[in-house]
């Protein structure tokens, strides 16, 4: 999946016109959201020299340089802070472009730094939503969360930056005690905004003679529904019903809830072994409705690790993300490629 990499900014921009850029063709030719230029500005100080009428941005050739310093600084992991001022001193001394050298002296430096997450090799923009969850700054998580469902789809969002970033952070919280809880618990709470608003509104369920919904839930006392949240928006973007029933689900609920759907399938999540009920799945796969002759029952989608090494004949595990919508997908109208593929 090369072709989802995010293009770095290494060719300097077009001269603008005389009057300078606005802020969304700047935006656009950095690859970066409007929202974060003017974030930047506020911030730190790296806004445009000129603004027409007093109120509206116009970007000069010298500040698209400064700009354009500060996203290869930030892509290389320089803290924005540290960035943005590199990256003014670097357009004041050097008329032609910044010493190369200085960002990957300030990369080095911030690599060895005292609070940074153990994120091995990933993608760029995990470091970036790393040191926005880090620095708890929500407006930065927001932006960040929502440009990549925007620019990468929903599947590479999660499986390349959300999950490896959610894991670093939970490393880091179980080697520092009880530091860093604050951090995972805002992270989630953004990703969780993220896939929210990545559902959008509800769709028109299918007419009642057509398949059911898919039901989604975790298994009773298992509180981590937030991949179950990413599966919720991938079933929507692909237009498929769902029943999105969340966190620690109680066993006779789930069965009546069942019951009452006729769905196509249940997804049950269990995050530890300690919480993934065999007895339950087997129970929800054997449930049955409809007249005599013709009745039905839900084919089982087992999610998480805490199935591993627990066979259990007639059920799918899908190992990822983008398998398990494959293989919902399938059971609605045969194998369809999966959006983001």
């Amino acid at each position: 999946m090369g072709e989802d990499r995010p293009t770095q900014v290494s060719e300097p921009a077009a001269e603008p016109a005389e009057a300078g850029v606005t802020t969304g063709a700047l935006a656009r030719r950095l690859g970066v959201s409007p929202t974060t230029l003017r974030s930047w500005d506020r911030r730190y100080g790296v806004g445009p020299a000129v603004r027409s009428d007093g109120r509206h941005r116009r970007w000069t050739p010298q500040d698209v340089a400064m700009l354009e310093e500060m996203c290869r600084l930030t892509s290389a992991g320089v803290p924005p802070a540290e960035a943005a001022r590199t990256a003014r001193k670097g357009v004041e001394r050097i008329p032609h472009g910044p010493d190369p050298a200085e960002g990957a002296r300030l990369g080095r430096q911030r690599s060895r730094a005292a609070g940074a997450l153990p994120l091995g090799d990933v993608r760029q923009e995990c470091r970036g939503l790393a040191r926005a969850a880090v620095r708890l700054d929500a407006p930065a998580m927001d932006d960040q969360l929502a440009s990549l469902v925007e620019r990468h789809g929903l599947v590479v969002a999660w499986d390349e930056v959300m999950v490896p970033t959610l894991h670093a952070v939970g490393r880091k919280w179980e080697s520092s005690g009880d530091r860093y809880v604050e951090v995972e618990h805002l992270l989630s709470w953004h990703i969780s905004r993220t896939l929210h608003r990545a559902t959008g509104p509800a769709r028109p369920d299918a007419p009642a003679t057509g398949p059911g919904p898919v039901v989604l839930a975790c298994v009773p006392g298992e509180q981590h529904s937030l991949p179950l949240q990413a599966l919720h928006a991938g079933l929507a973007e692909l237009g498929l019903p769902t029943r999105m029933f969340g966190a620690a689900v109680p066993t006779e609920a789930l069965t009546a809830a069942v019951r009452r759907l006729g769905p196509t399938a249940v997804v049950l999540w269990a995050q530890t072994r300690s919480t993934a009920d065999v007895p339950l799945a087997r129970h929800v796969a054997g449930t049955h409705w409809g007249v005599k002759g013709a009745r039905n029952h839900p084919a089982v989608v087992l999610g998480g690790p805490g199935w591993a090494g627990r066979p259990l004949r007639g059920m799918l595990r899908p190992p990822g993300l983008r398998d398990a919508l494959g293989s919902l997908r399938g059971l609605y109208d045969g194998a369809a490629p999966v959006p983001g593929g």
